[in-house]
């Protein structure tokens, strides 16, 4: 198993993972973003390979200097989304993709890594609190059109 960080090359590999952790996206929505996310100074990806070359899964994580419930310092890390395909689940990979995202953020100056999953998603609770993460808070957001 290789961890590294994105390359122009594994774009298209990393953009069919998106889309299988982000079904509702487009393509072309998530491409923009991917897109971004490669020019920017704030946000990494790293992504995990078998032996043979084939990609298992990845992380993209950011720093974030707005207020991140729960943290104590800034920049915060953040794990802005982490997928591992089906059939490689609970072998540890999603833990050293975490590692590698911790290390990144720690290299430019953070303390603390934050995280986010939907109320529902409890398989993604149970995830995170194993590797380590303590929930915060709960919030129900809202939006009107006015």
């Amino acid at each position: 198993m290789i961890i590294q960080k994105i390359q122009n090359e594994d774009f298209s590999d990393w953009l069919e993972m998106g889309l299988m952790l982000w079904p509702k996206h487009s393509k072309a929505e998530l491409k923009k973003e991917f897109e971004e996310i490669l020019k920017s100074k704030k946000e990494e990806t790293f992504l995990c390979k078998d032996e043979d070359g084939s990609y298992i899964g990845f992380i993209n994580v950011s720093l974030r200097f707005e207020y991140i419930p729960g943290a104590t310092s800034s920049p915060v890390g953040y794990v802005e989304g982490i997928f591992i395909k089906e059939q490689y689940r609970k072998k540890g990979i999603a833990k050293k993709l975490i590692d590698a995202g911790e290390e990144w953020v720690k290299s430019k100056g953070c303390k603390e890594m934050g995280s986010d999953t939907e109320l529902h998603n409890k398989t993604s609770q149970a995830f995170h609190k194993k590797l380590g993460f303590k929930e915060d808070d709960i919030l129900v957001h809202f939006i009107k059109k006015i």
